[in-house]
């Protein structure tokens, strides 16, 4: 969704703005991940 944006307004995709645009998904797949792994702990 973000994409869209950065590519219309001729910004040039740097590091810092695919890490800005990444993150949030980035970081709902690491509170998944954490949230098996101490599922799984705990069921043991």
């Amino acid at each position: 969704m973000n994409l869209v944006v950065f590519c219309s307004s001729g910004q040039d995709l740097t590091t810092g703005t695919w890490i800005e645009m990444f993150s949030p998904f980035s970081e709902a797949v690491l509170l998944g991940l954490a949230a098996l792994a101490a599922r799984d702990r705990i069921k043991r």
